[in-house]
């Protein structure tokens, strides 16, 4: 009889729902036994989002929590924490745990937002409501408890939320209680994004570093976030706590699936054979020295019968890249058109984000979209002081299309995308005359004189924007060197019998000049014979054409 198949865990967070539903489960329960082993006070994990975060933080509360912990032991039969020895499950359900998640607490205004952290307080301790019956806690304890769950508390008496709820579980248990904190970033990044960063930071200093710092009642932490925001900020003076970033081998293989957890799972949902575009589609992240797959962008595609989509696109998290790309100047603009185009960024290492660096900071831009996942290391080195050096590529298809549907936006708004669909189609079918009043009417209303008045940045704007709609037709290429020199942008058909298509730009400050510079560019095309590679990869027919920019005016010529 043939073995029924398991769902897909899309959008699954909960660890006991997930075992006890038979959803499709890679095991890596082997993380307690390295957590166990390595002992540390305080561990901050950071990873992209949508990469299993949640769903791992509460695979250690089930395993740890002494409430239900029989019950919960069953969780973990057969299961790679077992199969480890009775070392580590004695430690099962021997202690209790606090478990919270902050990646909902966002809000556009401070006031807002510490309203969210109040209300996630109270639904903490809503959990522990028997601590108010209790012979173990003080009447003083039992008025603090009241203060936070009716979500009376000062925004000092809910800085030290947890750390008095720790003090209480240990009175009442005689033990030390495990932290659990998922998204610990999140309302920093909503602060970032809304205009009260300061703010935040000054509560979440105090609301993190009285739990972390010297707390007699935390036996262990372990936090999770997408970036480290910088330690003078937020854990400063924090000396217990272990750091494990992307560029980090420890947990390295935790978060994602590696090259063999993706196999076997499409080689038992009987797909095995479309592994090739999965790899090419979701693959690319690099933990430490480990190569891994965007694992809910596998389930969501093996759920939706093998569809190859952007599904970690649609997630509502890329306001990251969106954000930082409002402030990219030209020299970036070049930098992401050669990501674009399969080249790399070399950038020094600054873990340590602190968002207001983000506007002006070259390097910290790609370093906040290194550790976002829209960026992965590809090589680490030490330059002659002994600093940190990474080398930075976009990691697959999915991401890249993060990027041009982003830098499109910023091109040309959403009403303008119908009439740059007519352009392209135009310009793909040698119409040379729809071609020039399309590309004419799109600088006309949606390209500011300022971008037109700087030719480089325009052809920067112009080969992403055509880059994005024409992705799945044709290849694009800027500045290749083919025949006798190198073309400003070439589109290669990924189709048998399409056309391909050459441009070669220029620009002048005398409108004039506009038709004998298209000219002398079409010309340009034929005489260094741009065509050559085109022809090689065996394009039968290409259509050339020569444009000229002055300002927002424009000419066009076709070979």
């Amino acid at each position: 009889m043939q073995e029924r198949k398991r769902p897909m865990p899309v959008g699954i967070e909960d660890f006991k729902k997930l075992i006890q539903k038979e959803y499709y489960f890679v095991d890596k329960t082997r993380f307690i036994r390295e957590l166990m082993d390595v002992q540390t006070e305080v561990t901050l994990i950071t990873r992209p989002r949508r990469f299993g975060k949640t769903l791992t933080l509460s695979m250690l509360r089930y395993f740890f929590d002494m409430e239900n912990g029989e019950e919960n032991r069953e969780l973990f039969r057969g299961l790679d924490i077992e199969r480890a020895g009775e070392k580590y499950m004695r430690e099962q359900g021997t202690r209790p745990v606090v478990f919270l998640t902050l990646k909902d607490i966002r809000s556009d205004h401070w006031e807002g937002e510490l309203e969210k952290f109040a209300l996630h307080l109270s639904n903490l301790y809503q959990n522990y409501i028997f601590l108010l019956k209790s012979p173990a806690l003080t009447e003083v304890d039992h008025e603090v408890f009241r203060t936070i769950w009716k979500r009376n508390g000062s925004p000092g008496e809910m800085e030290g939320a947890i750390t008095s709820l720790c003090r209480m579980l240990e009175k009442h248990h005689g033990k030390k209680p495990v932290l659990l904190l998922d998204e610990y970033d999140a309302p920093i990044l909503s602060a970032w994004e809304n205009g009260y960063y300061k703010e935040c930071i000054e509560f979440v200093r105090g609301f993190l570093g009285s739990v972390l710092k010297t707390n007699p009642s935390l036996d262990f932490a372990v936090l999770t976030g997408v970036t480290r925001v910088s330690k003078e900020s937020i854990f400063s003076g924090l000396n217990n706590l272990k750091v494990c970033s992307i560029l980090s081998d420890a947990y390295c293989d935790i978060f994602g699936f590696t090259q063999e957890e993706a196999a076997r799972l499409m080689e038992e949902c009987g797909v095995e054979d479309k592994l090739p575009e999965l790899k090419k589609w979701y693959d690319g992240y690099r933990f430490g020295q480990v190569e891994i797959y965007n694992p809910w962008s596998v389930i969501c595609y093996i759920g939706e019968g093998c569809r190859f989509r952007p599904y970690w696109l649609n997630t509502s998290g890329n306001s990251i890249l969106r954000d930082l790309l409002e402030h990219v100047d030209r020299r970036r603009q070049k930098e992401l058109e050669g990501l674009l185009q399969g080249k790399g960024v070399e950038a020094p290492v600054m873990e340590n984000v602190v968002y207001s660096d983000l506007s002006h900071h070259r390097d910290a831009l790609f370093m906040m979209l290194m550790t976002a996942g829209y960026l992965k290391p590809v090589e680490t080195w030490k330059d002659e002081d002994c600093a940190d050096w990474v080398l930075l590529k976009i990691p697959n298809v999915e991401v890249r299309m993060a990027y041009r549907k982003e830098i499109l936006g910023h091109i040309v708004p959403s009403q303008g995308e119908i009439l740059l669909r007519d352009m392209l189609r135009s310009m793909t079918d040698g119409d040379a005359e729809g071609f020039l009043e399309n590309l004419s009417e799109l600088l006309r209303d949606f390209v500011s004189y300022h971008d037109a008045a700087q030719p480089e940045s325009f052809h920067h704007g112009l080969l992403l924007g055509l880059s994005v709609l024409l992705d799945g037709k044709y290849r694009v290429e800027s500045n290749r060197e083919t025949g006798y020199g190198r073309f400003d942008i070439a589109f290669f058909p990924l189709k048998t019998n399409t056309p391909g298509v050459i441009l070669e730009l220029k620009s002048t400050k005398s409108e004039e000049e506009l038709e004998e510079k298209a000219k002398e560019a079409l010309r340009q095309i034929e005489e260094k014979a741009y065509i050559t590679e085109l022809s090689r990869q065996g394009v039968q027919e290409v259509w050339k054409y020569g444009i000229a920019f002055c300002g927002k005016k424009v000419w066009l010529e076709r070979g």
